[in-house]
């Protein structure tokens, strides 16, 4: 039996957590016997602290959670009493040093949403969609101390077809990424080792993490470029407008084909109506706003959205 300790904190890797103990064959092999997440942060008005998914996961399954500040010496005592034979990550957060790395047999692996060595870093889901690739993947390595620089165990593909929103692609990715980790894992503990590992092909790029003013929408760039934009921030941060002296997040849009009223300005919107919908000139082409929400409000479909913005026809966005 393989002692794994699980590390990792948002939703996806939590998805991860719950494939790999419903899998019949993992759990016959493999054994999680930790988990190491971030801890409880506050939300809300009450600031009332919350649990990561990952620690929530966990202790539906009675697997003992970790959630230190630091992974100083105290943590390394820590997960040691769980004895684990192997670390596997997936969106932990963390960096590893060689002492933590040291408490495990076959040291650590870790499942990366991108083909590497393209994408390397936090946001490569979101790089993916922004660029409108027509294809990504998931990668699962071997941790080095180069941030996702470790040589790879496997790779797995999934085409795009540009309606992904980082949401629906991490959830993929995670689906996609556990059972290639599922399969890694069952090798190792019937083998003990790690199946062979190839070092990364080809010339790195590096994602960086997105802030809340990146969401800002630009009306001069193209629509299929403000669209993907739009994907690739939902949920977070979000992509957003000025409207009205207020800021109003556009949470879905689509492509309008055929060709557009060249006269008006970027950012106009040239259509109002429960035939055409919200139609917004951009720098090239129209997009169509099908979800939005005045800030501190509740998202609204276009038309409801329209039944409680009179004379909205017209109105320049982005000011």
């Amino acid at each position: 039996m393989l002692n794994i300790l699980y590390a990792g904190s948002p939703e996806p890797s939590a998805l991860v957590l719950d494939i790999l103990l419903n899998d019949r064959g993992f759990t016959e092999n493999c054994r999680i016997t930790g988990v190491l997440t971030n801890p409880p942060s506050s939300h809300g008005r009450h600031k009332v602290l919350v649990p990561t998914p990952v620690e929530i996961r966990a202790r539906s399954s009675n697997i003992v959670v970790f959630h230190p500040d630091h992974l100083n010496k105290e943590s390394r005592d820590m997960v040691s009493s769980v004895a684990p034979d192997i670390l596997v990550c997936f969106a932990y957060g963390h960096i590893f040093g060689p002492k933590f790395l040291g408490l495990f047999t076959y040291g650590g692996i870790n499942l990366h949403p991108s083909l590497l060595p393209k994408y390397r870093g936090p946001t490569p889901v979101q790089q993916a969609i922004l660029n409108m690739d027509t294809e990504t993947g998931i990668t699962v390595q071997k941790m080095a101390q180069e941030t996702d620089a470790g040589d790879v165990l496997l790779q797995q593909k999934i085409k795009l077809d540009g309606t992904e929103t980082t949401a629906s692609l991490l959830e993929k990715s995670a689906r996609l990424g556990a059972a290639s980790l599922s399969e890694i894992l069952i090798k190792t503990a019937r083998t003990s080792e790690l199946p062979p590992a190839v070092p990364q092909q080809g010339i790195p790029s590096y994602t960086q993490i997105v802030k809340k003013e990146d969401g800002c929408i630009d009306w001069s760039e193209p629509a299929e470029k403000i669209q993907a934009k739009i994907r690739a921030y939902t949920p977070e941060p979000g992509c957003y407008t000025v409207c009205r002296g207020m800021k109003l997040r556009i949470l879905e849009a689509e492509l309008v084909p055929g060709a557009c009223d060249g006269t008006a300005e970027s950012g106009i919107v040239v259509s109002c109506s429960k035939n055409d919908g919200i139609l917004v000139k951009t720098g090239d082409g129209l997009l169509s706003l099908k979800t939005l929400q005045w800030q501190s409000k509740k998202p609204l479909c276009c038309k409801d959205f329209m039944n409680g913005a009179r004379g909205f026809g017209g109105t320049r966005l982005g000011y």
